[in-house]
């Protein structure tokens, strides 16, 4: 637990680049333009000084701890600092106690409780009945989804803001601050490409830690002047990121390229081709989270039901980078993209809902057919729902020869099975299912 006056100045050069130019007002703040732009709910609440209990949830490194630094200088409250990994039930009593007596003054407390998620049930309970008397304005931060991590009765207190990755422009503007502000780099001459720049905004991947903090060892590690500049080099840079600066934009044409090359080695049924498409993207800083959602969409449009085992896979696939994160989950997506590339394909899924799709989007008004709307009420039973229903279950056969359709579609058929893989057996399923029906 940490007390802190907010107007603290963290200048000491011996304290990391991302602590010295932490934001001090709402104008320095970077991102968060859907919270904090103008008009936007949070600014607006914090404008009036209408600040309730709010849960931040939100990737690390996206600011959520300078934003409840700026509200509590914003709203003139003393700011209190819990980790939620040191500290104990003893020392939230101590603090509310505190906070009550100060309330009884006049005085607002802030309390700020960083991965709040840590926190067990009976320390969250701990805080309910405070933040109900409003002794304290509770801000916890959260990279866990609130829903499952934080107790219901203490979330349905809060309003949950979702803070989301800071984007490349957004970390190369944060980037160039550092190097022009006094309180950052300022006070040295820094010579770094553009293109290096960038290279540090991509590999930060959204968190603005991230990118200051590589920007700090690379100045550290580049080569001094004589006039006592400091230029940084491509190789300090690769040494300091640990991979090579490729050619490559997330955001550009080669973004694009390279994911529709990795989608089209798949459906070509080349493994060799799709795997290094795939290290070419991940070598170059792809999101491994991105890349993991395009296979989750391939195994449907390009595989479906010829390989029902796919999108299984698939979304393993997803989880495992999800937990593993890079590097180790590289091998998580060979296993999915040499999969998807050797299954059976079939684009029977695809076709059928792009055509479905065109009808409901010009057929919108049709009506559900009586038979089978549910008739829940005695008026619904007197307009005929559900009359002439016929219940599957209650046939021999499990099938029955009612329409589902509008009438004005009726003989439209939208899947057509292909005859790969396991798809031959479901195709010849509904055949069976088609001649049942015409023959009754």
């Amino acid at each position: 637990m940490e007390q802190l006056s907010f107007f603290t100045q963290e200048t000491d050069l011996n304290t990391p680049l991302a602590s010295r130019l932490r934001p001090q007002t709402l104008e320095d703040y970077i991102g968060q333009e859907h919270l904090v732009g103008p008009g936007k709910m949070l600014r607006q609440m914090l404008n009036t000084d209408r600040i309730s209990s709010m849960i931040f949830w939100g990737p690390p490194g996206v600011g959520k701890t300078t934003l409840a630094r700026i509200i509590a200088n914003m709203t003139h409250s003393s700011f209190v600092d819990f980790s939620a990994v040191t500290s104990g039930i003893k020392e939230i009593k101590d603090v509310m106690k505190q906070a009550e007596n100060d309330r009884i003054s006049g005085l607002r407390t802030m309390v700020f409780v960083d991965e709040i998620h840590r926190f067990n049930k009976a320390q969250q309970d701990a805080f309910l009945p405070y933040v109900e008397k409003g002794s304290i304005i509770l801000i916890g931060a959260t990279t866990e989804n609130p829903s499952f991590e934080i107790n219901s009765a203490l979330l349905s207190r809060c309003k949950v803001f979702v803070l989301q990755p800071l984007t490349e422009s957004d970390l190369l503007s944060l980037l160039h601050h550092a190097l022009t502000n006094k309180r950052g780099l300022g006070n040295t001459a820094i010579h770094i490409e553009e293109r290096l720049l960038r290279a540090i905004a991509a590999f930060a991947n959204g968190d603005a830690r991230t990118a200051l903090n590589t920007l700090d060892m690379a100045v550290l590690n580049g080569e001094m002047q004589s006039d006592g500049s400091i230029t940084v080099k491509e190789e300090v840079l690769e040494q300091c990121t640990g991979s090579k600066m490729l050619l490559y934009d997330r955001n550009g044409e080669e973004h694009y390229n390279l994911i529709s090359a990795l989608h089209k080695s798949m459906r070509n049924s080349d493994p060799d081709a799709a795997i290094y498409w795939l290290a070419r993207m991940l070598e170059a800083g792809e999101d491994p989270l991105y890349i993991a959602r395009r296979l989750v969409r391939f195994a449907s449009e390009d595989v479906g039901i010829a390989d029902p085992q796919a999108l299984q896979l698939a979304v393993a696939a997803y989880q495992a980078c999800h937990f593993n994160g890079m590097p180790e989950c590289d091998v998580n997506l060979t296993q999915a993209v040499v999969y998807l590339s050797m299954a059976p394909k079939s684009n029977a899924l695809y076709i059928g809902y792009k055509r479905a799709r065109e009808d409901a989007l010009t057929m919108l008004a049709e009506p559900v057919p009586l038979q089978i709307r549910n008739g829940v009420t005695e008026l619904m039973q007197n307009l005929h729902y559900g009359e002439g229903y016929q219940y599957a279950h209650d046939t021999e056969e499990k099938l029955t020869t009612m329409t589902c359709l509008p009438d004005s579609l009726k003989d439209r058929t939208y899947y057509h099975p292909g005859t790969q893989g396991q798809e031959a057996a479901v195709k010849e399923r509904l055949e069976q299912i088609k001649a049942f029906r015409r023959q009754n």
